[in-house]
């Protein structure tokens, strides 16, 4: 428990000049002419008279609370603020500290990026590498998603956090280059490159592994990481962490996570371990990056006058070699509410990155049924609500338990949860969901286009003024940290 720091001391007592004795002298008295002025002056008291009863009447008339139509708010809000996000502007001052970003060397990232056509042994990575790691431009959503908006949309790739961040940090303007004036330290290695090239074919431990200990040499020998062990350094991991936790040479994965010089370090990841207090969740990058807060404004009035055919929906793919697997029984059920539930197969990489099928799918449905994925969270997650559906969960660990900084503290403020056991024994999905009633609904839906500003990655790379993307809370949130652990 870190200690409260003192409380600060009161201020000092106000001191007011001491009253002086009135003056009984007219020429010290300027009222004391008053009367005479009027009597002989009578139509320029008039025009004084009238125009400060004009004053007092435009005062009180400002005084009055005026209502002011807003789309996001056609409920009583007691926030003032007519902006939807639920974030504040950022301060100008960098009061929670600065960065220091490593110049590191250029294996450890802009190698493992430059090597696009070697990360994947089935297909090039070049183009979902591109733009920054926002990939191609989405040109398959035209004619689904408003024409001005059109240029905020890209096929982004699900595993490049890695590179948003890092040009986030390089343009951000908490960076110092001095330091000795930071308070946390950056390390922009592309772990998730690196592992997730060796993943797959004949590579063998020692492979998946070579970066990660090539890079904790590299890190050990420098003076900041010496002075703290780590315990101020922060990097973000563009993969789910189990595939940076092998605990035997045989498993899956790297061992990056379970490396002594690893224990103090913070890192962000697209899942954690709930159990590990250095995992820190953050939202999957999904293919709306938006240019302005015009962008952001227009797509949440869009998402949220959207007429929806649909109830419910499901997006993915069965799992044949598993036992029991759960999706082939939401499949099940959505075929047997036709005409409520409409389903995408998402086998082969139909569903890959921001598809036009996934897209219409969801834009049309009030609810989007979220199993988990290979692991607890999936990608389909967040593009579920940027497209203004709402999720249902089946597993508390796919959301609830990993993004409490970029969600809503009350799960039922903005999903459904459903126990698949319920599931599998009978519980009718589609009775459920229309047993919500539509003002309960439409307040679901309005929860997360107020929130979406903070689970999407917006396209300047230093951000926006006056809106906090997935990014700055990120940041926001590790710099907290670090304060905390300061006792600051």
């Amino acid at each position: 428990m870190l200690q409260k720091s003192d409380p600060p001391l009161p201020p000092p007592e106000p001191q007011f000049p001491k009253k002086q004795p009135k003056s009984s002298d007219p020429c010290k008295n300027p009222l004391h002419f008053l009367p005479i002025y009027i009597s002989v002056h009578p139509r320029t008291w008039l025009l004084l008279l009238i125009v400060f009863l004009q004053l007092l009447l435009l005062l009180t008339i400002r005084s009055l609370p005026i209502s002011t139509p807003g789309f996001l708010s056609p409920t009583p809000n007691p926030n003032p603020n007519p902006n939807p996000s639920p974030n504040p502007p950022p301060a100008a001052s960098c009061d929670s500290g600065r960065v220091f970003v490593y110049d590191l060397p250029s294996v450890f990232n802009k190698d493992l990026s430059d090597d696009c056509e070697g990360l994947n042994p089935w297909n090039s990575r070049c183009d979902a590498l591109s733009n920054d790691g926002f990939g191609l431009p989405a040109a398959d959503l035209d004619g689904i998603v408003p024409e001005n908006l059109m240029p905020a949309w890209f096929s982004t790739d699900q595993f490049t956090a890695e590179i948003i961040y890092h040009n986030r940090m390089l343009s951000h303007p908490c960076r110092t280059l001095d330091p000795n004036s930071a308070t946390a330290f950056y390390v922009p290695f592309y772990g998730g490159l690196a592992v997730g090239k060796f993943l797959w074919s004949n590579y063998n431990s020692e492979d998946r592994d070579r970066h990660c200990v090539m890079l904790l040499n590299w890190l050990q020998e420098q003076e900041f990481w010496k002075r703290s062990n780590g315990w101020d350094h922060f990097m973000m991991l563009g993969r789910i962490t189990w595939d940076f936790r092998r605990s035997n040479d045989g498993d899956w994965g790297g061992s990056f996570l379970h490396m002594p010089g690893m224990r103090n370090v913070t890192r962000l990841l697209i899942e954690r371990n709930p159990w590990d207090e250095f995992d820190i969740g953050v939202p999957y990058p999904t293919g709306f990056h938006p240019r302005t807060n015009s962008d952001i404004l227009d797509w949440q009035q869009y998402v949220l006058n959207r007429k929806r055919s649909t109830r419910f929906c499901f997006a993915g793919a069965t799992r044949s070699g598993f036992k029991d697997d759960f999706r082939s029984f939401l499949l099940q059920q959505c075929r047997d509410a036709e005409g409520t539930c409409r389903s995408v197969d998402c086998s082969g990489s139909r569903c890959s990155n921001t598809s036009m099928a996934t897209m219409q799918l969801f834009l049309d449905s009030d609810f989007c049924l979220q199993p988990r994925g290979d692991s607890f969270t999936r990608r389909s997650i967040f593009d579920c609500m940027v497209a203004g559906s709402i999720p249902v969960f089946f597993w508390r660990r796919s959301a609830y338990m990993q993004y409490p900084w970029h969600l809503p503290v009350e799960p039922e403020s903005y999903s459904v949860f459903i126990d698949r056991r319920d599931v599998k024994n009978g519980t009718s999905i589609r009775a459920v969901l229309e047993g919500l009633g539509e003002e309960r609904v439409r307040m679901m839906r309005e929860k997360i286009a107020e929130y979406l500003p903070k689970f999407v990655y917006v396209a300047p790379k230093e951000g926006l003024e006056g809106s906090k993307d997935a990014f700055d809370v990120a940041l926001e949130g590790v710099l907290g940290r670090f304060r905390e652990q300061r006792g600051s």
